[in-house]
């Protein structure tokens, strides 16, 4: 029982969870900071595994070559074979390399044939020493302009006055069927003689030279090196 006029304290109880909300969950999508170490680390980690492929891809082609890399590296047994047999023909057959300019080398032989007007002709057995230039009816015919170094010997088994000369072509000279580049006219007592002509000239493109001699039966030709014509540019 409690006496009558007895005073208490107050009691007041406090309900946390009415008075203050609990805390919101984190946002959708929202994203975080990337710091500058886990950029590195992320950059370390591609590279490692780049290096693995790279790695893997050449180990793969170490045992398992391909054909283009077999025709690039010709086994041991398929070189001893080309060393046995030569090396392989190439599109340039009387030198290793090709020459760096136009050049031609004539001589003599038993295939020749004479031309008209006296114009010598020049063997074709074996094929002819030719670059970048061509050879018809006794003429070498220049395939590209510039200065050229050209010559001719021709060996006369005559004691008799001879005429050699070098002749040119051309169609930027009209009214003339060719004009006189080299000329030599000599008359010799021992037999046989020969004559040489040599010079520097430039020639256009589509030109032609030709040897001219006074008289074919003059010539001797017992053998090709008598007689040669050739032309090169410098």
């Amino acid at each position: 029982m409690t006496q009558e006029g007895a005073k208490y304290p107050t009691v007041f109880t406090v309900d946390s969870y009415h008075t203050k909300p609990p805390p919101l969950p984190p946002r959708p999508g929202r994203r975080r900071n990337i710091g500058p170490t886990q950029v590195l680390l992320f950059l370390l980690v591609s590279v490692a595994l780049s290096g693995m492929v790279i790695e893997a891809w050449l180990i793969y082609r170490l045992y398992h070559p391909s054909a283009s890399t077999e025709t690039a590296l010709p086994s041991a047994s398929k070189i001893i074979r080309d060393e046995t047999l030569g090396p392989e023909p190439t599109k340039w057959s009387r030198l290793v390399e090709a020459p760096s300019k136009p050049l031609a080398h004539l001589t003599d032989g038993e295939d020749v044939k004479a031309h008209e007007n006296n114009i010598m002709g020049w063997s074709e057995i074996p094929e002819p020493l030719l670059y970048k230039m061509t050879y018809k009816n006794g003429c070498l015919i220049f395939q590209d302009s510039g200065y050229y170094y050209i010559y001719s010997k021709v060996t006369f088994n005559v004691d008799s006055l001879v005429r050699h000369s070098i002749e040119l072509k051309t169609k930027y000279y009209l009214g003339k069927k060719s004009i006189t580049l080299l000329k030599s006219m000599q008359t010799s007592l021992s037999r046989p003689s020969n004559s040489f002509l040599a010079g520097v000239f430039h020639f256009y493109k589509g030109d032609a030279i030709f040897v001219k001699v006074s008289n074919m039966v003059h010539i001797a030709r017992h053998e090709s090196t008598e007689n040669v014509f050739g032309a090169h540019m410098i």
